[in-house]
C-alpha cells in the first residue's frame, strides 16, 4: 500500500501564489478511509474507519477470514466519531507587509465534515477535497490569527495560524555629527528609526566603517540607539553609520539590512602653543621681507588656516604642509604710508580652536649713500677721483680712503694700474632704528683697460716630462679685454695640448710659439716641451728654457 501523504499550504512571496493543491489522495484509489492521510500533530488521535471499509481495504484477496482479529485491532487503536479533530498548516507564517499565504485546513471526521476559515483577511478558496480546503490569504498588512473551523455532526473543532507580518524601517538616520571633534574627548553617536516589524527581530547597530560599537535591540517607536566613543586621529574621514537588521532567520525567510546614508567625522588636533612668528622687528620703505609663521603637532595639518597681517592688511600667503606642522611664508612689504610702528599678526585656526602669535614691526625710511667714479672705465695710468656723500642728517665713510671719521662726505684720487682692474669702492652710511644700528653701502667696480700678458708665472716656458707620465700643462694669458691665446708648434703648426695629458705621448714633444692678442696689443712666448723615453726620474730630467720673443 501507498505512503498517504500531507497536503500543507504554501507561503507566498512578492504576492505570487503557490501552485493549487490537489485532492490529498490519488483519484485513482477508491478507499478514501485507508489512504486518508493522517493529520500530523500532537493533540490529534489517528482515524477511525469502519470494519467493513478497513477490512476491504486491507486484506488481500483469497487471504483466511481474519475479520475477528482485524476488527479487534481497529477497535482498539481508532478513536470514536465524536474525537475528530481539525488541523491547520502551516500552524505559523512570516510574510511581507502586503504578502499573501495559502493556508490548509483539514478534518479528521469520518464523515463529510463543514470545513470554513474565519478571518477579517481577504480569503479565497482555492482548491478543496474530500475533508480539506486550501485558502489563499491576500494582502495581508498586519499580524493576524485566522481560524480554521470544523463541524462533524454536532462538534466543532477549532485550530489558529499565527500570521506575522514584517517591513523593513521606514525610515533611519544618524543624528549630524559636530563639524570638528576635538581628539581624546568623548563623541556620543545617536540613531533614529522609524518602523520596522516584528520588533522582536528588529535590532539597531551603530558602526565605525565595519566595526561595530554597540547593538541593541528595537524599543520604542521611534527606536533609538546610542553609543559613546572616544574620538582618535584613526577617527579622521571616518564614516559612522545606524544599520538595522530584521533577522527572520529562524522562520526560514532570510536576514534583512537597512542602513543610514553615513555621517563623515572631522578630528583634530592644535596644540595649546602659540605658532612660531619669524619676522624682522624692522623695515625698509621700498623693501619686503619674508614673513614664516610656522607650528607643529597639528592633525590634520592640510586642514589649518593661517591668518598673516600686518595691521589691518591681510598679507598673501603661502602654506606649505608636512606631515603634523605646517609653515606659512609671506612678504611683507614696507612703503612710505605704512612707516611706523605695526603689530604683525599670525594665527593658526583648526576645528574650532585658534592659536595666535604677533610682533611689532617697524617701516622705516633709509636714503642710500651716493657713490660716484669720475671714470669707470680708464685706460692703465689714469686719475680717477673717488667720492661718496650721504643724504642730509647722515653721514659716510668711504672704503680704501684714508682713515678718516664719519663725514658728510669723502673723496680721494687713483691713479689706476693693471692691478686696479675688477677693483670695488664701497661707500657706507649708518642710521639707527629702533635700537638697531644700521649700515647702507652702494659699492661700485673700477675697470682698467691693459695689454695682454704672458708672465712665466701663468705659462711656463719649459716642459720636460717622461713618457706615459700623467701630467697637466697650463698656459694663461692675462689681459683687459682678456686676450685670445694659441700655442702652435713651430714644424707643422699643431696645437699645445693643455690640460690633463694622461699619459704623455712622445708625439706631444716640440718648440711651440704662444701668441695672446687683444684690442690693446699682442705678445707670444716660446714653449718648450720635451719627452724623455727612458728616465729614472722626473726631476732629474728637467730643463728649465724660456724666450720671450718681442
Amino acid at each position: 500500500m501507498p505512503e498517504p501523504s500531507l497536503r500543507r499550504g504554501r507561503l507566498e512571496v512578492s504576492g505570487k501564489a503557490a501552485p493549487p493543491l490537489g485532492p490529498p489522495w490519488p483519484a485513482v484509489i477508491k478507499n478514501p478511509c485507508a489512504l486518508r492521510a493522517p493529520v500530523r500533530s500532537e493533540h490529534l488521535s489517528p482515524p477511525r474507519c469502519s470494519l467493513r471499509t478497513a477490512l476491504a481495504a486491507m486484506a488481500p484477496a483469497g487471504a483466511p477470514s481474519a475479520l475477528p482479529l482485524l476488527l479487534a485491532l481497529l477497535g482498539a487503536l481508532l478513536p470514536e466519531p465524536g474525537d475528530a479533530q481539525v488541523s491547520v498548516f502551516p500552524t505559523e507564517a512570516t510574510l511581507p507587509r502586503g504578502g499573501s499565504v495559502l493556508v490548509n485546513c483539514s478534518s479528521t471526521c469520518e464523515e463529510e465534515a463543514f470545513l470554513g476559515l474565519e478571518t477579517p483577511l481577504t480569503k479565497e478558496e482555492r482548491d478543496r477535497g474530500h475533508n480539506w480546503k486550501v485558502f489563499k490569504l491576500s494582502d495581508v498588512e498586519e499580524d493576524s490569527k485566522p481560524m480554521c473551523f470544523s463541524n462533524c455532526g454536532p462538534n466543532q473543532t477549532l485550530a489558529s495560524i499565527s500570521i506575522t507580518v514584517y517591513r523593513l524601517p521606514e525610515h533611519m538616520e544618524l543624528f549630524p555629527l559636530p563639524p570638528w571633534q576635538p581628539v581624546g574627548e568623548n563623541l556620543t553617536l545617536k540613531c533614529q528609526v522609524k518602523g520596522g516589524a516584528p520588533r522582536a527581530q528588529l535590532t539597531l547597530v551603530l558602526l565605525r566603517g565595519e566595526e561595530e560599537l554597540s547593538r541593541q535591540p528595537a524599543v520604542g517607536e521611534p527606536a533609538e540607539g546610542n553609543a559613546t566613543v572616544l574620538a582618535g586621529r584613526g577617527d579622521y574621514g571616518a564614516n559612522f553609520t545606524c544599520r538595522a537588521e530584521l533577522d527572520l532567520r529562524p522562520q526560514g525567510l532570510g536576514f534583512f539590512q537597512n542602513t543610514s546614508a553615513p555621517r563623515q567625522l572631522r578630528t583634530f588636533v592644535l596644540p595649546m602653543t602659540s605658532p612660531q612668528l619669524e619676522t624682522p622687528r624692522i623695515l625698509e620703505v621700498g623693501t619686503s621681507e619674508k614673513v614664516v609663521c610656522s607650528m607643529g603637532g597639528l592633525f590634520p595639518a592640510s586642514e589649518a588656516r593661517v591668518h598673516l597681517a600686518l595691521g589691518d592688511h591681510r598679507l598673501n600667503t603661502t602654506v606649505t604642509y608636512n606631515k603634523d606642522s605646517l609653515s606659512a611664508t609671506a612678504w611683507v612689504e614696507g612703503t612710505a604710508e605704512n612707516e611706523g610702528d605695526h603689530p604683525l599678526v599670525c594665527a593658526i585656526m583648526l576645528g574650532n580652536q585658534s592659536q595666535e602669535s604677533w610682533r611689532n614691526l617697524t617701516v622705516y625710511s633709509f636714503p642710500a649713500p651716493n657713490l660716484t667714479l669720475s671714470e669707470q672705465e680708464v685706460s692703465e695710468g689714469t686719475q680717477v677721483e673717488v667720492a661718496c656723500e650721504a643724504s642730509v642728517g647722515l653721514r659716510v665713510r668711504l672704503s680704501d680712503a684714508p682713515a678718516e671719521p664719519w663725514a658728510p662726505s669723502v673723496q680721494f684720487l687713483l691713479n689706476a694700474t693693471a692691478e686696479d682692474n675688477g677693483r670695488h669702492f664701497s661707500c657706507s652710511a649708518a642710521l639707527e632704528v629702533a635700537g638697531h644700528l644700521l649700515y647702507k653701502n652702494q659699492t661700485k667696480e673700477l675697470w682698467v683697460l691693459y695689454g695682454p700678458r704672458l708672465d712665466e708665472s701663468d705659462c711656463l716656458g719649459n716642459w720636460t716630462w717622461p713618457e706615459e707620465t700623467n701630467q697637466k700643462l697650463s698656459c694663461q694669458a692675462w689681459g683687459n679685454p682678456v686676450p685670445q691665446l694659441t700655442c702652435l708648434r713651430e714644424t707643422d703648426g699643431a696645437l699645445l695640448p693643455t690640460g690633463d695629458l694622461r699619459p704623455v705621448k712622445k708625439q706631444y714633444e716640440g718648440t711651440y710659439i704662444c701668441k695672446a692678442e687683444s684690442p690693446r696689443g699682442a705678445v707670444t712666448r716660446k714653449v718648450f716641451l720635451t719627452v724623455l723615453s727612458e728616465c729614472a726620474s722626473v726631476r732629474g730630467c728637467a730643463q728649465v728654457g724660456t724666450e720671450i720673443l718681442a
